[in-house]
């Protein structure tokens, strides 16, 4: 089993940043698709960015595309969410996600997702 933990959340002015960080247990994620989702209040959790096993390949919606990175350490059972140029509309509880069968072509539907954090508040005021 895996357990994942999100941390890093919290309030931030519009055009600030923050850093989220998910920290695996239990077992190895080295060899996991890792990625982030968000729910916003009242809608329905959505996609956000994923990285394969490797790192080597990352994917993001249109949405944070250029503002946002995820990056991983494999040897830390790390894997991070930059988020930059934050706005008001990126407030939602961040989830991170680990995928045991698609960890080199990550999918953008929660249902591929073996693992889950709890999540973390983000709150982006204007």
């Amino acid at each position: 089993q895996v357990q994942l933990v999100e941390s890093g959340g919290g309030l931030a002015q519009a055009g600030g940043a923050l850093r989220l960080s998910c920290a695996a247990s239990g077992r190895t994620v080295s060899r996991s698709a890792m990625a982030w989702f968000r729910q916003p209040p009242g809608k329905e959790r959505e996609f956000i960015t994923a990285i394969t096993w490797s790192g080597s390949t990352t994917y993001y919606a249109d949405s944070v595309r250029g503002r946002f990175t995820i990056s991983r350490d494999n040897a830390k059972m790390t894997t991070y969410l930059q988020m930059n140029s934050l706005k008001p509309e990126d407030t939602a509880v961040y989830y991170c996600a680990a995928s045991d069968r698609f960890p080199s072509s990550p999918r953008m539907a929660p249902s591929a997702y073996d693992y889950w954090g709890p999540g973390t508040q983000v709150t982006v005021s204007s």
